[in-house]
């Protein structure tokens, strides 16, 4: 994941480059193409897409550094929380 931003006379929007693991696709996503999930751990949190390509529903990990370029470049955010029970 990588993110390409223009700065010219107007402001462009942020893309995202990004790959498809099953047709092996190489694109660029706008922020509202991405979905992130912030979850307790580095096992729940994750970006998600789907694959313009080849339509497969996309899911990979998201390191501080990749939460940090997604939420900079406007892709909306879900926090995940537990629900604990005490019995």
């Amino acid at each position: 994941m990588s993110v390409t931003s223009g700065f010219a006379a107007s402001m462009a929007p942020v893309l995202f480059k990004a790959g498809c693991p099953d047709c092996r696709a190489r694109f660029e996503l706008s922020a509202g193409a991405l979905r992130l999930a912030i979850g307790g751990s580095h096992r729940t949190t994750f970006y998600s897409f789907t694959c313009p390509e080849c339509g497969t529903a996309v899911r990979k990990p998201a390191g501080e550094r990749i939460v940090e370029l997604l939420t900079g470049g406007g892709v909306s955010t879900l926090r995940l929380h537990s629900t604990v029970r005490n019995v």
